[in-house]
This record gives structure tokens, sequence and C-alpha cells, in this order.
């Protein structure tokens, strides 16, 4: 097997063609986390390699930030249908690198199409004040530009998912990118991009592979105007520090601790049901999981039994059995801190209703884990577990489970479960979330943003805000007729 010299950083390749050569050096192995074997292995790129992933980048900006948004929209929605095309293929890359049940992956794949065709959509509508006197005897209007280069750093737990919500508004307001997706999974990444470069300009997208050190040449390349990232709060705060020296602007998400608030109204048995869904979709690997439940006393028992039944039900196994409703956790040390997270609870006098320990199978597997008697100040409810670990807590009254839910650093989901219009009124109000459901929860549509308050970051993916995020206005302002 052959690849080119610097396949660390091409723009256009194939899977195959970024895999490493047995002679390389500074590589990192993609492990399949259902049985804890490497299914392949790639070469980290080099500063210099990402350097040259800008590079291409930057000479390809102006050109395609030029291309009318009626011809970016075509070659998104040929892109779109190409994905839609391979959505097999992508599933089952998706599944074997995650460990996310081929199921879950199958039904996800929907999502990633159709962000890209709302950005095509999105491409060619512009909204701003209407050109007019506003001043001094002249004509002002506005421009949407490009920013130039676009950094887009992705995460390991929805890698394709997250690829193509940050790609997809950066292509459509005429950015070229240089993208590094997360180094456990990289693989449908690596195949979008070489999907993507089958109709797109040379240089426009470019993909990096490599560890946190590809991550921060990237972040501290002075030609790339903005990042987006998608990880955890640290690396946040790193990324934010580290742009500052160039003014480069910052997306950030950050993920959450949902709270989630189940009223005694709700109809318990159904709420228990989806709710045990929601926890543990992705493995609870999830920044909106449902894994901070805070139930209205009068409920709490009921509704507790009723959980950690359907928690019971979950079917814990390999990704490939169409049964399998929960697979393993991304790695070895994901496992660890889940379980420091349970073994640290339990000491604490926290009640683990089931689960609570790593299941004797290959893999990082872990059992599903319900925990009750924790205090709203413990780690456990305050710090993201992020794996499938759901605490469920006893509060007094409403008052009580709105200071509870907000009463953490993060802030980018919630959910309410109540049939009372007013409870769910004021709650949507007063909850500190930036998405918050009622009755439901993850789900999401390309048309309404998404994104954090506090911890959880700053600025909106999907939408027309989404789009924004990669753009900057220009104020043109005309005097048609210099003073005599």
């Amino acid at each position: 097997m052959s690849h080119p010299a610097n396949a660390a950083s091409v723009a256009a390749s194939t899977v195959q063609s970024w895999l490493a050569e047995p002679s390389d050096t500074d590589v990192s192995l993609i492990i399949n986390p259902a049985t804890e074997q490497a299914i392949a292995k790639y070469r980290n790129a080099s500063t210099e390699e990402v350097n040259a992933a800008v590079v291409r980048a930057h000479a390809a900006r102006t050109s395609w930030g030029q291309t009318p948004p009626s011809e970016r929209a075509e070659l998104l929605l040929k892109i779109a249908d190409a994905v839609e095309q391979e959505a097999e293929e992508f599933a089952v890359m998706e599944s074997k690198n995650t460990g996310r049940p081929i199921t879950q992956s199958r039904d996800e794949m929907p999502w990633a199409w159709d962000v890209i065709r709302f950005c095509a959509g999105a491409a060619r509508v512009s909204h701003g004040p209407a050109a007019g006197e506003y001043a001094n005897d002249s004509t002002s209007w506005m421009r949407r530009e490009p920013l130039g280069v676009v950094g887009l750093i992705t995460p390991w737990n929805y890698p394709l998912l997250m690829a193509a919500w940050k790609l997809a508004p950066a292509l459509a307001a005429g950015n070229t990118v240089v993208i590094k997706p997360a180094e456990l999974t990289p693989l449908t990444t690596i195949k979008l991009v070489d999907l993507m470069n089958r109709f797109l300009p040379d240089g426009v997208v470019n993909l990096v592979l490599g560890d946190g050190r590809a991550g921060q040449a990237i972040v501290e390349h002075p030609q790339v105007r903005k990042i987006a990232l998608t990880g955890d709060v640290s690396t946040g705060k790193a990324v934010a520090a580290a742009a500052a020296g160039t003014l480069k602007r910052t997306s950030l998400e950050l993920g959450g601790k949902a709270p989630v608030l189940v009223f005694a109204d709700s109809p318990v048995a159904q709420t228990a049901r989806d709710l045990a869904e929601f926890g543990f979709s992705a493995t609870g690997q999830d920044c909106t999981a449902a894994c901070r439940i805070i139930v209205e006393e009068a409920a709490f028992d009921e509704f507790v039994d009723a959980y950690v039944a359907e928690v019971e039900k979950i079917r814990v196994g390999n990704p490939d059995d169409l049964g399998t409703t929960m697979g393993p956790l991304i790695s070895e040390r994901q496992l660890k801190r889940v379980e420091g997270f349970v073994d640290r609870a339990r000491a604490e006098g926290a009640s683990i209703r089931t689960g609570g320990e790593r299941l004797a199978r290959d893999g990082w597997f872990y059992a599903p884990t319900v925990v009750t008697g924790v205090g709203q100040d413990s780690e456990i409810v305050q710090r993201e577990v992020f794996g499938p670990v759901v605490t469920i807590q006893r509060a007094r009254n409403d008052d009580e489970m709105l200071e509870w839910a907000n009463g953490v650093d993060y802030g980018l989901s919630a959910s309410v479960w109540t049939t009372n219009l007013a409870r769910a009124m004021r709650f949507t109000r007063e909850l500190e979330f930036g998405t918050v459901w009622v009755n439901q929860q993850i789900f999401t549509a390309a048309e309404m943003p998404f994104g954090g308050f506090k911890n959880s970051g700053y600025g909106k993916e999907l939408s027309g805000i989404g789009l924004d995020e990669y753009s900057q206005f220009k104020h043109v302002m005309v005097k048609a007729e210099l003073a005599p």
C-alpha cells in the first residue's frame, strides 16, 4: 500500500491513502472499542504539514469566497446526495470506530445530509438591513463576506455529524477550511472529506490528522481566522487562550450536564421509558444526554422504580448485533473515568440502583448505571461523567427543582417533563441553558440554533445564526456627489 509523501495533510484522499505504512513512526492507532483491537493506524501530521494545509486553504480562499452562492449551494446539494447514497458505508464505519450500535448509526445518518442541504439553501438567503439612505445623504447597504480560512476541530463521540455541522455552514458562507477530527475516530471524516473533494475545487477542504499538537498548530496559525471546536471545557479554555494571540474568532461547544425535570403530572411510565433511551444513547457519551434527573417528590419513588426497570432492559452488546441497544465506551481511559465517578459516589454513600461495574467481556463495556442518594454538591452531579451513568435527585417543589437545575457550571441543554403549560412556560424562560426541551430530549432541527451558555461555551451551530458564525459583515456607505 502506498500513500502520498504528505499523506497526513493532503486535501484530496481516500481512506486507504491516509493509513500509515509500517515504516512510519509518529502514528496513532484506530481501535474498535468493542474488541479493543486496532483496525487501522495513521500518521500524525507535523507542524509543517499543518502549515501546508493552511497555505492551500489560504490560496483557495479568494476564488471560493467569490463563487456565487447559487454555485456553492449546487455543490453542497451534490455532496448531500452523495452522502445519502453512501449512507450505509458511513454508518458501518461510524459504528466500528465509535462502538455505537449499527442501528443507531443508521438512524443518525439523515441528520448529516439534512444539515448540508439546509446550509445549501441558507447560502442563498442573506438577512440584514434594507439598503437605504440612513444618514449624510448617503446610501448604505450591508455585505456578508467569508472570514477566509477557518479551522474545524471535531469530537470523537459524533464524528460524522459534527463534521457536517461545521463543514456545511463554513463552506456555504464561502470559507475554505482545515478540519482535524478527534484522533480516536477519524474514519468517517476522512471519507467525508474525500467525498467532498470529488466536487469542490482544490484547497477548499483540507484534512489534518493527529493529536493535540496538530490542533494547536491550527489554532495558532496566523492565517486561520476562526476556530470552531466541539470538546471539553479544559480544551475550550486552552483554545480560546491560544486564539487570543492572533485575535481569531472562536465558537466553542464544550459539553453539558443536562438537568431533566420530571413532575408528578407527567405520565410516569412513559417518561421513564423515554428518559432511559435519552440517558444511555451513545453509551451516555452525548453532551445533551439525559444524565441528571430531578424528580418532584410526589412522583420520586414511582419514577425511580419505573426508570430502573427500563434501564435493566437495555441490551449491552456487540455493535454489529441488531438487538444491541448500548455499545462500549470509546476507550479504556473513558472507562476508567466513568469507574472513578461511580466508585467515589459509592464511597460517599450514594445508592447504586443498578449497574455500577465494568462488564466481564472484551471491549470497554460498562453496565448502564443509575445512582440515587446524591446531594446537589456531589461531584457526580456537578461534573460531566460522559458515560452510561444517570443520577436521580428528589426535590420538594418547583423552586428547588429550578435551583438545582441551574446550579451547575454547564448550560447546554435541559428538559422539562410536565403536562402543565404554565409550568412549562416558566421553566423554559428561567432555565439557563441554550436548548430547553419540553417532554422530549436530544432532538434538534437544522432550522434552529444549537449552542450553550456558561461553561458550555459560546457561539451557535445550525440555523441561519450558525451561518452568521462563519461570516463577517461589512457596512458600505456611498455618497454619490462630493460637496462643492
